[in-house]
């Protein structure tokens, strides 16, 4: 699978506890990341962070978890990503999405 050299990151801010369909956010947005066919998805687990409320959300030691951000990246072609947002934003009842414009210089064993 090749994407182009210009493409869209799309990135998506939530917690940790946020939930759909009874399973975590980030993780229904991955497996229907991989549904829709884009190239592929990462989601990233936070040590600390605050969004809209300025609650602050922080990793201690002697706590794994205390709802911590979670961001989920997903680069494709725009066209990909705009037939996404549909889907994605059913999904969210809150939480942060960014677009931005990238380069990719690399993508798979053949990328050239």
């Amino acid at each position: 699978m090749q994407i182009p050299k210009q493409a869209t990151l799309l990135r998506i801010f939530v917690g940790e506890d946020d939930r759909h369909d009874g399973r975590p956010l980030y993780e229904a947005i991955v497996m229907k990341a991989r549904e829709a066919g884009l190239a592929g998805a990462t989601a990233w687990r936070g040590g600390m962070g605050f969004g809209h409320s300025s609650r602050l959300r922080t990793m201690k030691i002697m706590r794994l978890s205390e709802d911590l951000p979670v961001i989920i990246e997903i680069v494709d072609a725009r066209d990909k990503i705009d037939a996404f947002l549909p889907a994605l934003e059913a999904m969210m009842t809150g939480g942060l999405v960014t677009l931005d414009t990238v380069e990719v210089l690399r993508y798979g064993k053949d990328a050239d």
